[in-house]
Formats: structure tokens, C-alpha cells, sequence
């Protein structure tokens, strides 16, 4: 759902055949892909145009003339959710430079992309993480005049008690119970679960944790390996403000950039998720 490119290109006119549905969302499409990616005139019909010109307009009518056109997610929502499993999956760094682009022009802050990043490194690991910060490195010295100062780690010493409070204040009992499946094979992996995912980095103050969960749903989704955790976090982000609605529309919104058959499991697990609640 975005361009391979950075660079202006003009756009090819619309086919000239009779005004329908197909039409209608190739031009909503380009309406959004144009507040997402700034430009006037978006880059990917062109890039496609000598290879595969159908993608490109299937990219724009169907990636964000439906997929990505509605209100059940904000746009800024959208981006972040987007950053985060492009990030996570590590394989689209094109694609990641775009949609950190397209935060920043929707209004997400320096700031709380570069939280997003941070928090990839719990579930995709600290590779992926440099990596996109890598990425949101040369996004920011593109723009001349853009304010970001680094966001300070939050409270200092005490990280067990931190971690602790902030995993039942996400998870409650489901995240308790990870951390105490652990203790016969592996306890010292509890302890970092606890220490370095939510004492440090789910407690920085850069991002909420309703963008926090959203994020993690987003990447969980997307890597498609982790439907326990995916179930985890789709509880995490219900306890924490986040609505069945939204859960399953960002699962939804990973059609476009992971696949239907992510899409597909990660509702599965949602519905899992929401019978339970129901119970």
C-alpha cells in the first residue's frame, strides 16, 4: 500500500472508460494516498506502469480506496500501526521509509515513531529495531527543520516492581500467566519479559499504551508466528482502551501489508479473544 519511490512522478491519467464502483475507489484512493504521501501526484502508478500497471491501480482503489477508507481507525492510527509491522517484518524498507513519511505528514510526532521502533524490539527483536530506526534516521534529515529531541527514559532503578505493575496494568492475569509458565524451563526469560519489555520500554512515556497495544496487535498480525501472543495483546489492548472494532479493523489493515492469510489467522484469534470476554 504505498510507493517503492520518494520521487515526484506524474501519475497517469485515469481510463477514460465510463464512470463505476472501480472508478469511484481508484479516486477515493488517490484522494487518501495523496494526504498520506503528500505529493500531488503519488509515485506508484508510474513505477508499475512498464511492469505491472494493474497493481498500481489496485494498490490505490483497493489499498486506500477500501481497505484504508473509513473511520474506524484514524489516519494517524493507520501510520503507526503500519510503521510498526512493516518494521517488525524487516523485509520492506522502501515501504517503511513511505508510511514513516506518511506519519509524520498525518500528524504522528518525530517522537512517537521513533517509540514505535523502540517497541518493535520486543517482538521482532533488536535488529529489526535498528533497522527502522535506521530508516526514520534518514525520513527526519530530509526534513529541513523538523523538531525531534530524543524522549528520556522514564523512572530510573526498580525495574522488576515497574515491569510488574505495568504488565497486569496491560494484561493482567494473560501476562501474569506467561511469566509464570516460564519459571521450571526458563525463569530468567520471565524476568526479562518483565524487566526490559515492560519496565523499560512499555513505561517510557513517548507513547500511550492504548498506541502501544495497537502496535503490538499491528506487529503481532503481521509476523503471523504468534497467535498465543497475538491473543495476549488482543486482550492487552481491550483492558486498555482499545475497542473490539478497532482490534479488528488494524487486523483487518494487515491484509494489505502482510497478507490475507495474517489477516485471516489474527482474526481468528480475535474471535477467540472476544468469546472469551463474553464468557
Amino acid at each position: 500500500m504505498n510507493s517503492a519511490q520518494n520521487s515526484e512522478a506524474a501519475s497517469p491519467a485515469p481510463s477514460t472508460a465510463a464512470a463505476g464502483p472501480a472508478d469511484e475507489r481508484f479516486e477515493r484512493g488517490l484522494a487518501l494516498l495523496r494526504k498520506v504521501g503528500g505529493q500531488e501526484r503519488p509515485a506508484v502508478l508510474d513505477s508499475l506502469a512498464d511492469i505491472a500497471p494493474d497493481l498500481g491501480r489496485m494498490t490505490v482503489s483497493f489499498g486506500y480506496g477500501e481497505l484504508l477508507a473509513n473511520d474506524r481507525l484514524t489516519l494517524e492510527q493507520r501510520e503507526l500501526a503500519t510503521v510498526a509491522a512493516l518494521a517488525a517484518m524487516g523485509t520492506a524498507a522502501p515501504q517503511l521509509r513511505f508510511h514513516i513519511d506518511g506519519a509524520l505528514n498525518v500528524g504522528v510526532t518525530p517522537a512517537e515513531v521513533v517509540e514505535v521502533l523502540i517497541h518493535t524490539a520486543v517482538y521482532a527483536g533488536v535488529p529489526a529495531a535498528l533497522n527502522g530506526i535506521a530508516v526514520a534516521r534518514e525520513a527526519f534529515r530530509d526534513r529541513p527543520g523538523l523538531a525531534h529531541e530524543p524522549v528520556a527514559a522514564g523512572e530510573r532503578g526498580q525495574r522488576y516492581e515497574r515491569g510488574l505493575a505495568k504488565l497486569a496494568e496491560v494484561d493482567g492475569h494473560a501476562g501474569e500467566a506467561v511469566v509464570a509458565s516460564l519459571q521450571d524451563i526458563a525463569p530468567d526469560l520471565g524476568r526479562y519479559i518483565i524487566e526490559f519489555a515492560f519496565g523499560d520500554v512499555y513505561s517510557r512515556p513517548g507513547l500511550d499504551l492504548k498506541s502501544r497495544e495497537l502496535a503490538t496487535v499491528a506487529m503481532c498480525t503481521a509476523l503471523g508466528t504468534v497467535a498465543p501472543q497475538l491473543r495476549v495483546h488482543v486482550h492487552g489492548f481491550l483492558n486498555v482502551g482499545g475497542t473490539r472494532e478497532e482490534a479488528v479493523e488494524v487486523i483487518t489493515q494487515m491484509a494489505g501489508y502482510a497478507g490475507f492469510p495474517a489477516a485471516l489467522n489474527g482474526i481468528a484469534a480475535a474471535r477467540e479473544v472476544f468469546a472469551e470476554r463474553d464468557r
